[in-house]
């Protein structure tokens, strides 16, 4: 458990996730659920950070790592995410009633995640929008999450 009161709600993420994604156009079959493996949330510095890791420790493509945070007089988290692309972003997130929103406003791509536990907490459904270069929002993909442990 987080050590840090102001991210105690994240608990519900802590453990080992198979994460699934489908419906993007940059996938070779949009339609196809595409197994991208293992996701892994855990506490880091005592419980003062979320870290989330996904793939494997070669940084190989899918792999993506994000640490989240809060102020905790500030109603929302901050997110620091990297990936095998060399991609760096900063997004917003709101975890509440089952409910993790992420979201990043930025002009040259925007996007927006939003996703919902199961009622036994083993799944996370949701999807990703985008707006590339200040454009009509869009579909990006879908995700699952299935917990291992």
């Amino acid at each position: 458990m987080a050590t840090f009161p102001a991210l105690c709600e994240l608990t519900p993420l802590i453990g080992t996730w198979r994460l699934v994604v489908w419906g993007g156009s940059f996938l070779p079959d949009p339609e196809e659920r595409v197994d991208v493996g293992l996701v892994r949330f855990e506490w880091i510095e005592g419980g003062a950070l979320l870290a989330m890791r996904q793939g494997g420790d070669d940084d190989a493509p899918p792999a993506a790592r994000m640490i989240s945070g809060r102020d905790q007089d500030d109603d929302h988290y901050t997110v620091l995410y990297s990936d095998a692309r060399n991609v760096s972003r900063v997004y917003t997130m709101s975890f509440a009633a089952g409910t993790w929103r992420m979201w990043r406003d930025n002009a040259s791509f925007a996007q927006r995640f939003e996703a919902s536990f199961s009622d036994d907490g083993s799944r996370i459904s949701g999807h990703w929008a985008k707006a590339p270069g200040g454009s009509a929002w869009e579909h990006d993909f879908h995700v699952e999450y299935s917990r291992i442990s």
